[in-house]
């Protein structure tokens, strides 16, 4: 069984991208917008926990996840035909 690809990427994309803006508006919610700097704002340049910030870490996540739901996908379509291949 193949994986499709476009389909495990925006899968991906959506799941990381919408995780990180409802972690964001959770710590908003119950700490307040800080606007301090994150690990995660080391990685996504300009993300923060504030309104802004979560929307710029939503577009950094939709495309980090895309890219890695599609490498995951690749790599399983990928060892799937190696393996059928030598059975």
């Amino acid at each position: 069984m193949k994986l499709n690809v476009l389909a495990a990427a925006l899968c991906g994309g959506i799941v990381w991208g919408v995780g990180l803006l409802a972690l964001t508006w959770w710590i908003i919610a119950f700490d307040g917008a800080t606007g301090e700097p994150t690990f995660i704002g080391r990685v996504y340049r300009g993300y923060n926990i504030s309104a802004t910030g979560s929307l710029i870490g939503l577009i950094w996540a939709l495309c980090d996840g895309f890219v890695g739901g599609a490498v995951v996908a690749w790599l399983y379509n990928t060892f799937a035909d190696r393996l059928a291949r030598s059975r």
